[in-house]
C-alpha cells in the first residue's frame, strides 16, 4: 500500500444499504427469472421468480459472507439468499472492483461458523485517486484472467478424464449375455451393521472409528486430520465388529445412499459407526474390486433407491441391503474389467492431484499479486 494513498476506516468507505428480504435456501429454484446470491462459494446459488424482493443495482456491489468469509463482485440485479449476506455499496471515490480486490487481499482469522463482519469493521482501507484505481483494476483483471485460464484448463482435463471413466464404467458393467444376477446377500459371507458409539475421543491409543465421512463413491476418504477412537475396554464391552483391509464399507445414509469403498491396508485396528455396513464377499463368486466398481453404476443406485425408506431423509436397512441386485460375469472377466477400470481410475487420480496443485498454485499467485499492491 502506497504512502500517498488515502486511508479510511472500513465502514467509512461504504454507504448504507437497506436490509433486503432474503429467500430461504429451501425455496431456491434450479431455474427462474432472477439469480440468487448467497454467502456460499458459487457466484449464483439458485433462482427465484419473486421480483418484489429483487435488489436492483445502480452500480456494482460487493457481497461478503458473514459466516463463510466469501467475497463476490456482483454487477447485476439479484435476490439475497438465506442468512449472512452483507451488501457493500462503496462511496463514489472508490471503484467497486478496486474495493473488491482490496477485500480479497485481507486475511481474516477464522471464527468457525461465527460472524466475521465484525473483523472487517476493524480494518482500514487504503486507496489512490480514481485513475490509479482504474490502472490497478485493469492490471489485476488481466492477470487474474490468465490465472483463471490455467484453472479452467486443469478443470477441463480432469472432467474429460472423469467422463472417460463414466463411459468405460457404463460400457464394461452393462450386463451381457452369460452374466449372472444375484442379490447382494447371496454373494456375501456377511453384511453386518456398524456399532452405536456414544463416547469417542481423539486419543490415538484406542481403536479407530471409521464413519460415513470416510466413504466416498468408490473411494476411501482419509480423515486422519480429525480421527475418532474408542477405548479397548469399550470395544470389548460392546463386542464391536472389527473392520479389516479388503472389507467393503457401505453408507446407508445420503449422500448418496449406498455409496461404498474398499478398506485399504492401514496401521491399527478399526471399527465402524452404526450408519455403515461391513460387507465381506464370497470371493469365489465376486471379487471385492469388481463389486466396488459395480456400486458406482446407475443400475446399482436404481436398485438401492427402490429399497430405501424415508421421505425427507432416505436410508436403507441392512435387511433391505441384502436384496440389492448385482450383475456380474465370470471371475476372470471381473478381474479384466476391474484392471481396465483401475487403469483409467489412476489417470483420473493423477489429474485430480494435478488439478488440486494447480488450484493451490493459482490461488497463491493471486494472493501474491494482491499483496504486491495492497500488502
Amino acid at each position: 500500500m502506497r504512502n500517498d494513498w488515502k486511508i479510511k476506516g472500513f465502514e467509512d468507505c461504504l454507504q448504507k444499504v437497506k436490509k433486503q428480504k432474503a429467500v430461504k435456501s429451501k425455496c431456491y429454484l434450479d431455474n427462474g427469472l432472477y439469480p440468487i446470491v448467497s454467502q456460499e462459494s458459487d457466484l449464483i446459488s439458485g433462482y427465484t421468480n419473486e421480483e418484489k424482493i429483487l435488489y436492483k443495482h445502480e452500480k456494482p456491489v460487493i457481497i461478503f459472507g458473514d459466516h463463510t468469509k466469501n467475497i463476490k463482485y456482483v454487477d447485476f440485479d439479484f435476490v439475497v439468499g438465506a442468512d449472512g449476506v452483507h451488501i457493500l455499496y462503496v462511496n463514489d471515490d472508490i471503484l467497486p472492483k478496486f474495493f473488491y480486490y482490496e477485500l480479497c487481499s485481507i486475511q481474516l482469522r477464522n471464527l468457525g461458523y461465527a460472524r466475521h463482519y465484525k473483523l472487517l469493521k476493524e480494518k482500514e482501507i487504503g486507496y489512490p485517486n480514481l485513475s490509479e484505481q482504474e490502472r490497478i483494476v485493469s492490471l489485476l483483471d488481466t492477470q487474474f484472467a490468465k490465472i483463471d485460464a490455467l484453472k479452467a484448463n486443469a478443470a477441463y482435463q480432469l472432467q474429460a478424464a472423469k467422463d472417460l471413466f463414466q463411459a468405460a464404467l457404463k460400457q464394461l458393467l452393462t450386463p451381457k449375455e452369460g452374466w449372472d444376477e444375484k442379490t447382494l446377500g447371496s454373494i456375501c459371507i456377511s453384511i453386518k451393521d456398524g456399532d452405536w458409539i456414544e463416547k469417542k475421543d481423539q486419543s490415538p491409543t484406542g481403536i479407530r472409528l471409521l464413519q460415513t465421512g470416510n466413504i466416498g463413491v468408490g473411494i476411501y476418504k482419509d480423515k486422519s486430520d480429525s480421527p475418532h477412537y474408542i477405548s479397548l475396554d469399550t470395544f470389548n464391552r460392546l463386542h464391536c465388529e472389527e473392520v479389516f483391509a479388503g472389507d467393503i464399507l457401505l453408507s446407508r445414509l445420503p449422500e448418496p445412499v449406498g455409496r461404498a469403498c474398499l478398506v485399504p491396508k492401514m496401521e491399527g485396528r478399526f471399527i465402524t459407526a452404526v450408519d455403515c455396513s461391513i460387507i465381506k464377499v464370497h470371493t469365489e463368486k465376486v471379487t471385492p474390486e469388481y463389486l466396488i466398481y459395480y456400486t458406482q453404476t446407475n443400475a446399482y443406485f436404481k436398485s438401492i433407491s427402490s429399497l430405501c425408506t424415508g421421505t425427507t431423509r432416505q436410508r436403507i436397512s441392512r435387511k433391505k441391503l441384502e436384496e440389492v441386485s448385482i450383475s456380474f460375469p465370470s471371475l476372470p472377466e471381473q478381474e479384466r474389467i476391474a484392471a481396465r477400470l483401475d487403469e483409467i481410475s489412476e489417470k483420473v487420480k493423477a489429474l485430480q492431484s494435478n488439478y488440486d496443485q494447480t488450484i493451490t498454485l493459482c490461488n497463491d499467485l493471486k494472493q501474491a499479486l494482491l499483496k504486491s499492491i495492497f500488502g
